[in-house]
């Protein structure tokens, strides 16, 4: 007789998932703040999740989209301000 129930496991979904939704977030951030750190990361975290197959395959997509474009907006302001990071 068992008194308490099973651990449950996770699995590789799962956290593809909370990977697809990180990324998301970290490229959503990353237009505004540290880009030069949350560009490179949501590009990871996105490649990840798309490889382990998350059911939040649009997210994961638009996560890769905005690491993509926090690298292209960290390279304009670097032409303009000939620095690493932009500042206003």
């Amino acid at each position: 007789m068992q008194l308490t129930a099973p651990a449950a496991r996770r699995t590789g979904i799962h956290d593809a998932d909370g990977m697809a939704v990180a990324s998301f977030v970290l490229g959503l951030l990353g237009l505004l703040v540290l880009n030069v750190f949350l560009g490179p990361t949501a590009i990871v975290l996105a490649a990840l999740a798309l490889r382990r197959g998350t059911p939040r395959r649009g997210r994961a997509l638009l996560g890769l989209g905005l690491g993509v474009a926090d690298l292209l907006v960290l390279a304009a302001f670097m032409q303009a301000d000939g620095t690493i990071s932009w500042s206003f």
